[in-house]
């Protein structure tokens, strides 16, 4: 790791205590306004509903610390979880070949969007925006105006959001596995400290021989299947699915993904900063639940700490760069 890559991720630790900082500001200024907030069933709310973003952040993460972006999550949930809605609708096949179809139908979405990143050298920012406006056409397309209601689903594939081990809901289980797999997998192998060293300097990644464009790919398909897996989950959390479902995720999940430390410039960053960004954005939306304050805030807080993180992001790898600068002079 060079001295810049270990100043950056020096720099997002700092930023993962300041979002323990203000989630605790956030905690403890809504304790005093509304002291029902700490009540357990409502701390158990908060995780369940940020378990979701969570899930589909790991993947972004992925992608972002290779230096791209990937707009399209949110179509990419949406659609898997209407096809894995329908399929049980018409007992088209088994709960297990259903949970199978949606996970390698987001790996098949994210492959696509990594193909078109990598072979056809188009920049993710435009390339993620295009296809998050046709997988949302398509699932428009496979609803056909209709939607799947809970009515329809087995008892089983309900049962999966529902369902605890040791009082803890399975999807805050599942989002942190996925968010500790996905952890060491960046940390501790060989793929997983390239994608930090293809986001730091791509030209110089390329020169000792690490294969970016393969792992760029890998990034997408491991983004898409995430997709997938948060794409079942939602049709087993919500019950009803229409061509509308997860419409505006990725703004949360990207805002998530930021404020969490993770750089959006690539190369510096971790899953546990993305998962605290989710739960603070999380914990704000209750909060303003709770103290009957206008949805608008939320959408306005997301759009405004994502710029205030990319802003932050750019101050800080200047301020390193220009340190490293007069250090290699002196």
């Amino acid at each position: 790791m060079t001295s810049a890559s270990r100043a950056l991720a020096v720099a997002a630790r700092l930023r993962e205590l300041g979002i323990v900082v203000a989630l605790a500001l956030v905690v403890l200024v809504t304790t005093l306004l509304a002291p029902a907030f700490l009540h357990l069933d409502n701390l158990s709310q908060i995780l369940l509903s940020v378990s979701l973003v969570a899930i589909v952040a790991a993947g972004e993460t992925i992608v972002v610390l290779t230096r791209n972006v990937d707009l399209s999550v949110g179509s990419m949930v949406g659609l898997v979880a209407f096809v894995t809605g329908d399929l049980l609708k018409q007992h088209a096949v088994g709960l297990p070949e259903a949970i199978l179809a949606g996970c390698l139908l987001g790996l098949a979405l994210g492959g696509l969007n990594g193909l078109i990143v990598t072979v056809g050298r188009v920049p993710a920012i435009v390339a993620t925006l295009g296809t998050l406006n046709v997988y949302r056409g398509l699932d428009f397309f496979v609803a056909g105006g209709k939607e799947v209601s809970a009515y329809d689903l087995p008892r089983s594939y309900l049962g999966i959001a529902t369902s605890t081990a040791a009082g803890i809901p399975a999807l805050i289980i599942a989002a942190a596995v996925i968010a500790a797999v996905v952890a060491f997998v960046l940390r501790s192998t060989r793929p997983g400290r390239a994608l930090y060293a293809i986001g730091s300097n791509p030209p110089a990644a390329e020169t000792v021989g690490i294969p970016s464009q393969r792992l760029v790919f890998a990034a997408f398909a491991a983004s898409g299947l995430l997709c997938g897996a948060a794409g079942v989950l939602w049709g087993s959390r919500f019950g009803t699915v229409n061509a509308f479902a997860a419409n505006g995720l990725e703004l949360e999940v990207i805002a998530a993904v930021v404020v969490g430390g993770v750089n959006i410039f690539g190369g510096s960053g971790t899953v546990f900063g993305a998962m605290l960004g989710a739960v603070l954005l999380g914990t704000i939306d209750n909060a303003l639940t709770l103290l009957r304050l206008s949805q608008f805030w939320l959408q306005a807080i997301d759009g405004a700490v994502i710029l205030l993180a990319v802003g932050a992001d750019a101050s800080i790898r200047g301020a390193v760069q220009r340190a490293l600068r007069v250090r290699g002079r002196r």
